[in-house]
């Protein structure tokens, strides 16, 4: 068995454009994975194998790679940086047990990196910083290390000084050995020599120096009281020790300089993963739940001599088939195994099994606690985030919960061919992304997809026509509006119907109120005697929850209601749990409008990057566009500005912002949450859904 102290899953994620993906090369190429190093700009990076991602120069999917350094084992996950593909951020960290956050030397802590840093935090996962691009003009490493303190309340434990700026940066002093690592100008990693710290940086580095000893001591307080009075002077492989602790813990956060485009400062990164990040064995495990998802108070404990435990964090399809991308938490996988799906509760034999290599792999017979390998040719409607294990130890893990989509566009294929192609395509897209969404809509028959943003649901229609063939006409992007109630009311409902022989009779006294936000449906019965039988408690929740799918202002979905039923009468003969669910929905009919219904509108929270002379015309531009403004922060380059804005006025702001800006600006949003729409807004969206429903009936004729 291999030695799980010697693995490393870790994940490298970071901004739009901060280097993640040539720094994967790097380490492809430092620890002999590949032998040429392919660029992002050219659209030749060994993890963006795709024709989108090659042609955008950006990250779409995240790719697992394996290798190795100093005997440890690597699994290396590169993830996007752009907001619309959060989710695969969110996914990966699930099931990595450290990380490298990769800062842009000259942007610093930007939109997307903040995010991104949440998601870690809320994951516990320890990290390592890396502040990438020294090279770059604008290029400061001590302010991006004071961003990382202002911006994200993170530590950072400074390890290296940079030698040079911009320009003339040629190596690091690392603060540990107290040597320095320059590097000469052929672009090759290996190409650099050890020498003693530059005469200019003597003073500084041991400055530094002993502010890093005390901030690693601090995580042992009798070592750290030793050396204050001056008793003892710890050995380099104390400080180690107690800096793999702290970063543990995310006390603090070691903290390197590089340039991983010109080759300069990985190795020191390389060798910082394998002293400070965790092992599997060393991160907390996982916890297992009941069928509910409420923690059952047992853990899936990383050891080979467990019953097989795992979870299936991502699903794609390549030209070989379907692989199931899978985090080994406990146990043993060997080839010809069968598991269990605790989710659809079918079992299966594992045919093929590989360790992959982004889009290469390599065949394994088996795998153990601690692997991140791909199953290849799942049948069984495996998803994201579903459970595997053993079938004579049936358990579930800890679910992963993804963001609802927030905007949708309809799309038809051109030729009556393609439906059934689409239909195929469609399902394993959605398979494959939790955070893309498809229906059909029942009076137009029209395919709806919804996802997190217009770059998402670009980047889905791309892949429909390229990789499947299917040529779409797409509708324009419609924004998931919602409806809910402004006032609390009491009504009563009766459901009264006779036809021969028994009837049907149900009645309901009520209180409908408006729920928290965010809160969804709450039903809740405080009906003391007997008039209305327990029995019939749910069928009443049943007929309310039914209805909340359609509104009754311009048929959007409901949220946000509270019912609670007080009061009621049954009849002996009469009375069933049918016409006590027909009751609930005529109630919900009557009462909705009287309790003042109200369209409701996602609001996006927004963060613009715009250089000082522009940012009087950004402001204006979201002021226009009904934003609230948040906050705004002066950087060196540029604000930042942080504003709430609704989604239906998003719509192409990229183009303007681009436009204001001379092309400098950028920006980042996700969901936050719902608010009233105003009246001039609702009146023109129903009066858009009436006129589509007339057109749908005229077509239909």
């Amino acid at each position: 068995m291999a030695d799980l102290a010697k693995y490393r899953n870790i994940g490298i994620f970071a901004h739009v454009d901060a280097g993640k993906t040539t720094t994967t090369e790097r380490i492809l190429k430092l620890t002999g994975q590949i032998h040429k190093t392919g660029e992002v700009h050219d659209g030749e990076s060994t993890t963006d194998f795709m024709e989108q991602e090659a042609e955008r120069g950006i990250t779409i999917q995240s790719a697992a790679v394996s290798c190795f350094w100093n005997d440890h084992r690597f699994n290396v996950i590169d993830t996007p940086g752009h907001v619309d593909f959060t989710v695969e951020v969110y996914r990966s960290l699930k099931v990595l047990d450290g990380g490298v956050g990769v800062f842009c030397g000259s942007g610093g802590v930007e939109p997307q990196s903040e995010t991104n840093w949440r998601y870690a935090n809320d994951s516990k996962v320890a990290r390592i910083i890396m502040v990438n691009k020294l090279d770059r003009l604008g290029a400061d490493f001590y302010r991006v290390c004071k961003q990382v303190k202002d911006v994200l309340g993170a530590n950072p434990l400074i390890m290296t000084l940079p030698i040079g700026t911009e320009d003339d940066f040629v190596g690091v002093v690392d603060l540990l050995s107290e040597k320095a690592y320059i590097w000469d100008d052929s672009g090759l990693p290996e190409n650099f020599e050890i020498t003693d710290i530059p005469a200019d940086m003597v003073e500084q580095a041991a400055e530094y120096r002993v502010k890093l000893i005390e901030t690693a001591l601090e995580v042992d307080e009798d070592m750290l009281m030793e050396f204050l009075e001056g008793e003892m002077v710890p050995t380099i492989e104390q400080i180690k020790a107690c800096i793999r602790t702290g970063t543990r813990d995310m006390t603090f956060f070691p903290t390197y300089g590089a340039s991983a485009f010109k080759n300069k400062g990985i190795q020191l990164i390389l060798d910082a993963v394998v002293d400070y990040l965790p092992s599997p064995t060393d991160v907390n495990p996982q916890p297992l739940t009941d069928e509910e998802g409420e923690p059952n108070g047992e853990y899936a404990i990383v050891t080979a001599d467990a019953t097989f435990k795992a979870l299936a964090f991502k699903i794609t399809d390549d030209r070989f088939g379907t692989l199931t991308f899978v985090r080994i938490y406990s146990g043993t996988l060997k080839k010809g195994d069968t598991i269990l799906n605790a989710a659809t509760g079918k079992t299966e034999r594992v045919g093929r099994m590989c360790e992959m290599q982004a889009d290469d792999r390599n065949e394994l017979t088996s795998a153990q606690a601690g692997d991140i390998i791909a199953i290849v040719g799942m049948k069984g409607n495996v998803q994201t985030g579903h459970t595997l294990c053993d079938p004579k130890d049936p358990i579930i893990l800890e679910a992963m919960v993804f963001p609802k989509p927030v905007i949708s566009i309809s799309v038809t294929p051109k030729d009556k061919g393609s439906t059934e192609k689409m239909g195929i395509a469609i399902g394993k897209m959605v398979a494959e992304d939790p955070t893309f969404k498809v229906e059909t809509d029942q009076d137009s028959g029209e395919t709806i997809l919804s996802g997190m943003g217009e770059l998402h649901l670009d980047i889905k229609v791309d892949i429909l026509k390229r990789t499947y063939g299917v040529e779409l006409e797409v509708g324009k992007p419609q924004v998931a509006y919602r409806e809910t109630i402004t006032t609390a009311i009491e009504d009563s409902y009766t459901h009264k119907k006779q036809s021969g022989g028994s009837g049907q009779f149900g009645k309901i006294d009520y209180r409908i109120k408006p729920g928290e936000p965010g809160s969804g449906f709450v039903f809740s019965s405080v009906v003391v005697g007997g008039n209305v039988p327990k029995e019939f408690f749910p069928a009443i929740e049943k007929g309310f929850k039914g209805m909340m799918t359609t509104g009754v202002l311009a048929g959007f979905p409901v949220l946000d209601v509270e019912i609670e039923l007080y009061d009621g009468g049954f009849h002996a003969v009469d009375s069933s749990a049918v016409a006590f669910e027909l009751a609930a929905r005529g109630a919900f009919r009557q009462s909705i409008p009287k309790a003042g219904a109200q369209l409701i509108e996602p609001i996006m929270k927004v963060d613009v990057f715009t250089p000082d002379d522009h940012v009087g015309d950004v402001i204006g531009d979201l002021n226009r566009r009904r934003g609230m403004i948040a906050g705004q922060e002066a950087g060196v380059s540029g604000v930042r500005i942080k504003a709430d804005v609704p989604l239906s006025e998003m719509f192409g702001y990229i183009g303007t912002l681009r436009t204001m800006t001379s092309g400098r600006g950028q920006f980042s949003m996700e969901f936050s949450h719902y608010m009233p729409c105003p009246n001039n807004v609702t009146e023109v969206v129903i009066a858009e859904v009436k006129a589509a429903k007339i057109a749908k009936d005229a077509a239909r004729k």
